[in-house]
């Protein structure tokens, strides 16, 4: 199985390229409180579809290239409510 993701897109600018940011809640081991941490991946958008903002849903794939190892599968959600 390949891993899935869901993030928001917060850079486009690269071609081929997306920026995605994946924010998840860690609880703190002693004192119990929830931390939120975000992570960034880079994902190959092939057609350029994908635009600042979006959110994605990224799968695992080969590496393409040096930090690339996620791939766009499709777009949850646009700004302003196009899907």
């Amino acid at each position: 199985m390949k891993k899935k993701k869901r993030g928001k897109v917060i850079s486009a600018d690269m071609d081929k390229t997306i920026t995605v940011a994946v924010d998840t809640h860690k609880q703190h081991p002693r004192y119990k409180k929830y931390l939120k941490q975000r992570s960034k991946f880079y994902a190959h958008d092939e057609e350029e579809e994908a635009k600042e903002g979006d959110w994605v849903v990224i799968s695992e794939t080969r590496p393409i290239s040096k930090k690339k190892r996620w791939m766009l599968e499709k777009i949850l959600e646009k700004p302003g409510g196009e899907s």
